[in-house]
């Protein structure tokens, strides 16, 4: 919108307004933006939800240290949306359809995420939709974003081939071929690896922030991190002379989604400085999802999901943390963490919370550098 008027509409009358052609000046303005409206409404968010009686249930059976936080208030993702989608539209170009697939991601993932909030908050409980409800809104959610996806490959604007970190002369393309050779009207059926492949991406991503999100600023320190990383990454991906040098596929209208990693990282530090332990507000599943949603979005879009166990390198230890207890547990009836998700773990082996957390940012910092170095190293 500001893109629009100063740089389209006002930059012939008065010609400094060149500056807001670039990308990187945008961005850092974005940036910025996300971060003064986090810490200007943040206290006013945390306000109204006390007022409206909206605080977190803490689970009986995690770490007994946890149940003071009971009542503190939650669903603060309401915070970052707000954060990162305002600065977006009014920074971006809003003509390039690749920014309104991620403005979609993060709003339908984050609605999922507010309904399940909700019902915990009405019924008082630290349950809010069953697990199957869930996991099937966010399979519509993503399915969602890979047809729109699908739409672009048709328009020459975006290509289903993978991008294989340390591999340069590999980009396998997530495409059945078959189909339009021996039954044409059933032509369709070529994407289906691809959206197959994307759903379980978004799906996958978006509960791995979720289960992160479980000690005070843990899952948005993360999320900082990563959001720089894709940032990076996506201003790479968008720039003629450094996606020729490196070796990515260039596609030069995703170059845009720069700003919306910016408002990320914007928001995302707003947020912190209330969610910063002792916390006084709690992101609740409709920032988590958020999150998750708007990470494996833009990591789809310019075709750097296998770099994703990296970039967010500790939201997939969290999340395979889960899944090898419960399987262990249903198999053996053994548990090999002494509490999942993994940050529990630790917790229960005596570190204190602010340790923990400090130290998960910590290997999240390493995990995106590696991701970042992994560009050249093909």
């Amino acid at each position: 919108m500001l893109y629009w008027l100063l740089y389209q509409k006002l930059y012939p009358f008065f010609h400094p307004f060149r500056i807001f052609r670039y990308l990187t000046f945008r961005t850092a303005f974005a940036s910025g933006t996300a971060l003064l409206i986090a810490l200007f409404i943040g206290t006013y968010v945390i306000q109204k939800l006390r007022e409206f009686q909206i605080g977190q249930y803490i689970r009986e059976d995690g770490p007994q240290s946890h149940l003071k936080k009971s009542g503190t208030p939650t669903m603060g993702g309401v915070l970052i949306a707000i954060a990162i989608l305002l600065p977006t539209v009014l920074w971006s170009d809003l003509t390039d359809p690749f920014v309104w697939i991620c403005v979609f991601s993060t709003l339908a993932f984050g609605a999922i995420g507010f309904a399940d909030d909700y019902i915990k908050v009405i019924k008082k409980r630290n349950l809010g939709l069953t697990a199957r409800a869930k996991l099937a809104y966010q399979a519509l959610a993503a399915a969602a974003v890979a047809i729109a996806l699908v739409v672009m490959q048709q328009f020459r604007l975006f290509s289903t081939q993978l991008t294989v970190p340390f591999i340069k002369s590999w980009q396998p393309d997530l495409l059945w071929h078959l189909w339009p050779s021996t039954i044409p009207h059933l032509g369709f059926l070529m994407f289906l690896p691809f959206i197959a492949f994307v759903i379980f991406v978004l799906m996958g991503s978006s509960n791995a922030v979720n289960l992160t999100d479980g000690l005070d600023g843990l899952a948005i320190g993360c999320t900082i991190i990563s959001a720089g990383a894709l940032a990076v990454l996506t201003y790479l991906s968008g720039h003629l002379v450094f996606a020729d040098y490196l070796e990515l596929q260039r596609m030069p209208m995703v170059g845009e989604l720069t700003i919306f990693c910016g408002s990320m990282v914007g928001a995302s530090i707003g947020f912190l400085w209330y969610n910063a332990h002792p916390a006084e507000i709690f992101m609740g599943d409709v920032g988590s999802l958020a999150l998750g949603g708007a990470i494996g979005t833009v990591a789809i879009v310019i075709r750097q999901e296998l770099l994703l166990p990296f970039i967010g390198g500790i939201f997939i230890l969290e999340a395979i943390s889960v899944m090898l207890q419960v399987g262990s547990y249903k198999l053996r009836k053994k548990r090999i963490f002494k509490m999942a998700p993994l940050h529990h773990h630790f917790e229960q082996l005596g570190w204190h919370e602010s340790k923990v957390i400090i130290r998960f940012w910590i290997g999240a910092l390493v995990f995106a550098l590696f991701a970042l170095t992994t560009l050249k190293l093909r």
